[in-house]
């Protein structure tokens, strides 16, 4: 029997539906409030998600409204959906920011310029966006999530995740399977199930021309679960004997993968041309209707092809009116044959222009090639180089592994499918890397090829945090380039000693003695870069391979180099990782701070997220040092922030542990430590277990139980990893002495005077005079301790300093020397209380009180009520950068931060920015975020 659609000119009721409905009316209050905010409508086909966008836009009134479908041909158009919700905008472009401008351009083909960064993009977009607002509260709908192109799904999900006081919403639609949409998972879900049974009855009810039978009725709603689709077509064809229930209701009723099959044969019973024209519209992207009718003309097709479409409610009534469902977009094209779909990409790609879209016109082509075509494959090759230029690394991946399936060559469709699995890797989506490098190994004849392939295997690896595996698949790809491509065997061998130490112990089939050797043996660079890793790469291998000495020079060189560098620059594996690593070894505590943060400044200039949420972690831990924990916490906030930006799990309070401890916090430290101690065991990352223990040690010695502390610190010094290693000795003598340990404590500080006096730096010999003071006799101690603090204080190190004034001053009072030593009580007071370390603040003021001093407890000022976010746009806005600025170095929109300081100024009880240093305490925020690296002029 011949199915017809419902007329569309009726429109029907939205039935029940009260708590979806007072969810989307409670996001556009917001939206109308000034607020920003996004939901992800989630469920079947048909279960009437689209009928809730359109609730949505009825309910618009005050608002701008823009909507956006996913359309399956796009998917292969990396940006293309993003370009139509944006194309009504794109005259404000050139009031973004510059380097959001270019990247924009850049993304949507509109200028010359490098491939942008994907979340450069997104933040553009969001700016773009938030303008757009500040005039009129805007509304974005979005239906068919799932047929976006990943670039568009990726940048509107940087969005979503970001909005907050911009008068802008977002509204989402989605199947239930909408596959690797996961960077979806951090916005608001509504899961949108089948109408309850009185509803459902009433929308069928409503779609019944005649008389509907009380049973049928029943039938049918159990039968569709409540599907209102299904339920809308069925009342519309089943047909009056049926539903007065005169005849039989057919079984099974068309539901779910069904209801697609109904919209086939309701398709199948329209005349030739109009089934050919629907094809071309189905295969063709939504916004280029003009190459529609010019392939209707090459295929020859008559004008009037779509009124029995639009008769049948295929399509809708009106110039340009597209499908009624997309749905029926879908089953358009997978009932086509394959020669009629042939056919019509063929007339698709001869009526496509070249010049003005080359990645669809190739796209056509080779959907219409039978069999291998080295000219068509040539053409995708092209387009595949258009595509990652605009940054569309995942159309860039299909192009290539299209072409490589039409190569005639095996060879050349090795090295497609390689190029294409590099291509994946850039999206981030590593999941379809190995089936690609599985094609591609096979066939590859050429060294440089095969090293490429399993340098690429290693990356999987190390993004999936097997890190253990990753340092031997990047010696098998040194081995096999042999001595064809210096630079690259030094990136190589730079991410297995990464690897190496972040594994922070025993590698899978291979040693750190193996690194070391293929690092010393390996050819020179071809040139000079001073911000090379090779200093770094040398240095590091050296010291895993067991040999302090002989790493301390080149490790400071390394780091000398990189300072007086004109340019740094990220790698594949983050920079600031090794940078923070290497800096700690040496204990040179102002390389770290001015390179990291460099790295960081960087990084965000570029909208390189991941690597800037790391930077911003490894500043966090400056800040501890120098007894800001508040900044600290703010930089910790601002990288979870980024993480989740770019969908990325933070494992909660995971980098937080030694915060924690430093601040006496203990059940936050424990637990902390236990989610490190998981993560660590599960994927092999030594490195994380190492800096657990190294939390549990301070948090240890800051209670006074020094047998727990030893515990703890004589593990990690056993192992002796790079950066721990030597971080925990000082730690070890102190309690190692409190215990009466006095030959841990000798074995242990004759260890840190080797290491410490190589290293030369202040933090180092400071904290060699502490230790040195400790297992003293008394005619020394005095001046060790005096040296300490001395030495301390030339760096920002302004705890670990307290740290030494707190011993000081205890060794005096001993003494009986009261007035010395509340000097030094007093100073190591303050500087606790001031940063929240509890427990060594009040060993402080227990002190005092033995010398004859009272210390008051600090008592909690309105600064401590702000948010992360709310006390990063503090210390932001008391550095002097504009709103603005501030914007763009947190990646929000300035109505955001506008908002943050209105809530600062309340909480704080201000009116004015410049009031905002006043109002914080100065011990904890002095300078500013000094550390935080972005200079305003490196900002997007």
């Amino acid at each position: 029997m011949a199915w017809r659609g419902p007329r569309t000119g009726a429109v029907r009721p939205l039935v029940g539906r009260s708590a979806e409905r007072e969810v989307i009316g409670q996001l556009l209050d917001a939206v109308r409030d000034g607020l920003g905010g996004a939901l992800v409508l989630v469920g079947e086909a048909g279960i009437g998600k689209t009928r809730l966008l359109d609730h949505a836009a009825a309910l618009a009134a005050g608002l701008e409204l823009t909507r956006l479908v996913g359309v399956e041909a796009e998917q292969p158009l990396g940006y293309g959906a993003l370009h139509r919700l944006l194309r009504p905008h794109l005259h404000r472009v050139d009031r973004l920011p510059t380097r959001q401008r270019d990247a924009l351009n850049a993304a949507f083909g509109l200028a010359d310029a490098a491939p942008p960064d994907r979340h450069l993009v997104g933040f553009a977009a969001l700016t773009l966006l938030s303008d757009v607002a500040s005039e009129l509260p805007l509304l974005c709908l979005v239906d068919d999530v799932h047929l976006l192109d990943r670039e568009s799904a990726e940048t509107l999900a940087f969005v979503a995740r970001r909005l907050h006081a911009d008068s802008l919403g977002l509204i989402f639609a989605a199947r239930d399977d909408f596959g690797d949409r996961g960077l979806f998972d951090a916005v608001s879900h509504l899961r949108v199930d089948g109408l309850a049974a009185t509803d459902a009855r009433e929308l069928l009810a409503l779609a019944v021309p005649g008389h509907l039978d009380t049973a049928v009725a029943d039938r049918i709603v159990a039968g569709t679960g409540g599907n209102p689709l299904a339920l809308i077509e069925l009342g519309a064809n089943l047909g009056a004997e049926r539903l007065a229930g005169v005849a039989p209701v057919p079984e099974p009723l068309p539901v779910g993968r069904l209801l697609e099959e109904h919209f086939r044969q309701s398709v199948a019973a329209l005349p030739p041309d109009t089934r050919t024209l629907l094809q071309l519209m189905a295969a063709a992207p939504t916004d280029d209707m003009a190459v529609v009718w010019q392939a209707a003309g090459v295929l020859g097709l008559p004008a009037g092809a779509t009124v029995a479409a639009v008769d049948a409610g295929i399509l809708n009534h009106g110039a340009g009116g597209g499908f009624r469902h997309p749905l029926i977009r879908s089953a358009v094209y997978a009932a086509a044959s394959g020669d009629d779909r042939r056919r019509v990409h063929a007339a698709l790609a001869a009526a496509s222009d070249p010049a003005r879209v080359p990645d669809r016109r190739a796209w056509h082509r080779a959907e219409a090639a039978l069999g291998p075509d080295d000219s068509a494959a040539a053409d995708l090759d092209a387009a595949s180089d258009w595509a990652r230029s605009r940054g569309g690394h995942s159309a860039q991946a299909l192009f290539l592994s299209r072409a490589a399936e039409l190569t005639a060559d095996p060879a050349r469709r090795a090295e497609r499918y390689l190029a294409a699995a590099e291509a994946h890797q850039a999206s981030g989506d590593h999941a379809a890397v190995p089936p690609l490098l599985d094609l591609a190994v096979p066939a590859l004849d050429r060294p440089a090829t095969r090293a490429r392939a399993l340098r690429m295997r290693a990356s999987v690896e190390l993004f999936n945090v097997r890190i253990d595996r990753v340092p031997a698949m990047m010696l098998d790809a040194v081995a096999e380039l042999g001595d064809a491509d210096p630079r690259t065997t030094r990136e190589l061998l730079y991410e297995a000693v990464h690897a190496a130490v972040i594994a922070g112990g025993p590698v899978y089939r291979t040693t750190s003695a193996a690194v070391s050797r293929a690092v010393t043996a390996a050819p020179p660079e071809p040139d000079d870069r001073t911000w090379s890793p090779t200093g770094l790469i040398e240095g590091l291998s050296l010291r895993s391979a067991g040999g302090y000495r002989s790493s301390v020079t080149v490790l400071r060189a390394a780091l000398a180099r990189l300072r007086s560098a004109p340019e740094l620059r990220n790698m594949a594996s983050p920079f600031s990782v090794m940078v923070s690593i290497a800096a700690t070894e040496v204990w040179d505590i102002e390389a770290y701070v001015e390179i990291v943060g460099r790295l960081a400044a960087v990084d965000r200039g570029n909208g390189a997220l991941y690597g800037l949420s790391l930077s911003l972690s490894d500043l966090a831990y400056t800040e501890i040092w120098n007894g800001r924990p508040a900044v600290a916490e703010a930089l910790y906030a601002e990288a979870d922030d980024y993480a989740t930006a770019i969908g990325l799990t933070t494992h909660g309070d995971l980098r937080r542990a030694l915060l924690y401890a430093w601040m006496g916090r203990e059940r936050e430290t424990r637990a902390a430590v236990a989610t490190m101690e998981t993560v660590a065991g599960t994927y092999g990352l030594g490195l994380l277990r190492q800096l657990a223990l190294h939390a549990l040690c301070v948090l240890e010695l800051g209670k006074g139980s020094y047998e727990a502390a030893l515990r703890h610190a004589s593990t990690v010094c056993h192992e002796d990893p790079p950066s721990q290693g030597n971080q925990v000795l000082p730690l070890l003598v102190e309690a190692a002495v409190r215990t009466g340990d006095r030959r841990t404590a000798t074995r242990t500080l004759e260890r840190l005077e080797e290491r410490a006096l190589l290293a030369g730096t202040p933090w180092a010999l400071g904290l060699l005079a502490r230790c040195r003071a400790l297992v003293s006799e008394d005619a020394e101690a005095e001046k060790w301790y005096a040296e300490s603090v001395d030495l301390l204080g030339r760096v920002p190190l302004a705890a670990e300093q307290a740290r030494s004034r707190l011993l000081f001053g205890e060794w005096l009072r001993r003494r009986r020397r009261r007035a010395e030593a509340r000097t030094h009580l007093r100073a190591a007071h303050e500087v606790f209380e001031a940063g929240g370390a509890a427990l060594f603040a009040e060993r402080a003021r227990t002190e005092l009180l033995a010398t004859g001093e009272t210390a008051r407890r600090r008592v909690p000022g309105t600064s401590l009520d702000l948010t992360p976010q709310e006390r990063r746009v503090a210390l932001l806005a008391v550095s002097g950068l504009t709103n603005a600025e501030i914007a763009s170095r947190l990646f929000i929109t300035t109505s955001t931060v506008e908002f943050h300081l209105n809530k600062v100024f309340r909480k704080l009880g201000i009116t004015s920015r410049r009031k905002i240093a006043v109002a914080l305490d100065p011990a904890a925020f002095a300078d500013g975020p000094a550390t935080s690296g972005a200079n305003p002029a490196h900002a997007p």
